[in-house]
């Protein structure tokens, strides 16, 4: 919800990266492959307890996930794989936030399932419908809004390295928006596809 409604609002800050960036000669690739990188190591200081370190991280990472689709843009290098790897470094970057925090505190591996049950039947269908659909959108596939973005994400995800006495029930709220975000989807998905 907030990448759809508040993307206005930072995107100037996107578009002046991606000029940095696109000055420095980067390609949209090598964004999307240091937002990866400093995602894992975001996840990774999870384990030592660096929390200020990981959340920092994290958002730098998210942040930078954002501007390389603006330098594939702005320079006219979007493509297909660009989109594949986009979406695959993002989900290995959550998948190793999930195992992190899990490590980290083994109390949590009931409710982690849970969340990963969560984004995976999300997943399947944002995918899906975007693959499906002949909808346009600023990206190269069809973008479904929903409850719990990759925002909302980051936001639980902060939430959970910065408060681990309350880590479970946050895991489980976010979950529970995860699954109301893959019901929405779902319903968008039967009226956009019934014949």
């Amino acid at each position: 919800m907030l990448d759809t409604h508040g993307r206005r609002f930072v995107d100037p800050m996107i578009k002046g990266a991606a000029d940095i960036f696109i000055q420095g000669g980067f390609k949209p690739d090598q964004v999307t492959f240091t937002a990866f990188l400093t995602g894992m190591i975001a996840a990774l200081m999870i384990i030592p307890d660096r929390a200020i370190l990981s959340v920092t991280l994290l958002w730098i990472s998210g942040f930078l996930d954002a501007v390389d689709g603006a330098v594939a843009r702005k320079t006219g290098q979007s493509s297909p794989w660009g989109t594949v790897l986009d979406i695959t470094c993002d989900r290995v970057v959550e998948v190793a936030l999930i195992l992190c925090l899990a490590f980290n505190d083994h109390s949590t591996w009931p409710a982690m399932m849970v969340l990963l049950s969560g984004i995976i039947f999300s997943m399947t269908i944002f995918l899906t419908v975007g693959a499906l659909s002949k909808k346009a959108s600023q990206k190269s596939f069809y973008y479904q809004a929903g409850f719990a973005e990759r925002t909302e994400g980051f936001l639980f995800f902060s939430l959970m390295i910065l408060l681990p006495a309350i880590r479970t029930p946050l895991i489980l709220v976010f979950s529970l928006l995860i699954f109301l975000t893959g019901l929405q989807r779902l319903l968008e998905a039967h009226k956009l596809f019934r014949k």
